[in-house]
């Protein structure tokens, strides 16, 4: 392997400073045409190319965004609605030029990972910033933004209206006759608590209990399921449990979950919607299944594009008040159909 040539060789070949040669390559304005031309013509010809590291240094970046995962990477990538985040962080970093690295807890630990991180900003998902990782990013200056995350005053969070989002995605089963409903929770880190700030599983457990509370029926005749991963198989390691509870409806916080509940059903001769409906939570249509889930959606793509824009002004000294919040919608699907008659019949209409 040849000698690489450094900054120091392409200044004494040119006969320009260390610091003109630097200038030529990250900061042109500071140095005449002519001198960054003839720079530039020598650099060729010996076949310079700039240190990323030093030139990183001396500009004081480093030309990436760090995204904190939730779970491991594999398990991640797994969910096509975190996939569909990553594409939207994805785009806009490459629109100004960064480079995007995926951040997973290291040693199951979020602190651990922000400790290690080298990027300029780190946008997080689902995370509740109470266990020291909000307060190590303003020790570090480490512009920060969210999406999916607490309802505080600290950092920007990208979500959607999840309360009423949980609420509409309810009343969507509780208006077909369903009142023996399973209700599928997200897993930690999203289950964290803050003082002052609401996660995105609190907000939607109070839209469900306010729909449940506006259709007359209490808590405790809902069955909940707290998820330990939001997978395809923690959604059937759940299906037998919930058939066990003898219900009609699963209501799931995500789509790979739920498409992981309506295998297993399927797979012991359950029908869906006949014998039991099912909705989810994200709409991931790049999900290959032969039947259209029965959902709300909200766009992950969007979230992603809306987060890394939000860091960007950030980076640039543009100052934001508030995130927007990113709309959702219902998807009318194939999988929610009307409770079993004498269920509709004992309860009513409501």
């Amino acid at each position: 392997m040849g000698k690489r040539v450094t900054i120091a060789d392409l200044a004494k070949a040119s006969g320009y400073s260390k610091t003109a040669v630097s200038f030529a390559f990250n900061a042109p304005e500071r140095i005449s045409q002519a001198a960054r031309e003839k720079i530039l013509k020598v650099a060729d010809r010996l076949n310079y190319i700039p240190d990323p590291r030093a030139r990183n240094f001396s500009l004081g970046r480093q030309f990436t965004l760090g995204f904190l995962l939730p779970q491991d990477i594999e398990t991640c990538l797994l969910n096509p609605y975190i996939v569909d985040v990553t594409r939207g962080l994805g785009r806009v970093c490459q629109e100004h030029g960064y480079m995007l690295s995926l951040v997973p807890p290291l040693n199951d630990s979020v602190y651990e990972a922000v400790k290690g991180v080298t990027v300029d900003g780190l946008v997080t998902m689902g995370y509740l910033l109470s266990d020291g990782v909000g307060s190590l990013a303003d020790q570090i200056n480490l512009p920060l933004v969210m999406i999916d995350g607490g309802e505080d005053e600290t950092f920007l969070s990208v979500n959607i209206d999840d309360e009423n989002a949980a609420y509409t995605q309810l009343e969507s089963a509780l208006k077909l006759g369903h009142r023996k409903i399973s209700i599928v929770s997200l897993p930690a880190p999203s289950l964290q608590s803050a003082e002052g700030a609401r996660g995105i599983v609190a907000r939607r457990l109070a839209g469900y209990r306010r729909a449940l509370a506006d259709y007359g029926i209490r808590d405790e005749d809902v069955n909940f399921f707290s998820a330990s991963a939001t997978t395809y198989a923690e959604g059937q390691l759940t299906a037998a449990s919930i058939v066990a509870r003898g219900s009609t409806c699963v209501v799931t916080m995500s789509d790979i979950q739920a498409y992981g509940i309506i295998s297993w059903m399927e797979c012991h001769d359950i029908r869906v919607p006949e014998d039991i409906s099912v909705i989810g939570f994200d709409n991931i249509d790049s999900f290959c299944f032969r039947r259209r889930l029965s959902t709300i959606s909200q766009p992950g793509f969007e979230k992603g594009r809306t987060a890394a824009r939000l860091m960007f002004d950030l980076l640039e000294g543009r100052k934001v008040e508030k995130a927007p919040l990113v709309p959702f919608s219902v998807i009318e699907g194939e999988t929610l159909g009307p409770a079993p008659q004498e269920q509709r019949s004992n309860y009513g209409n409501n």
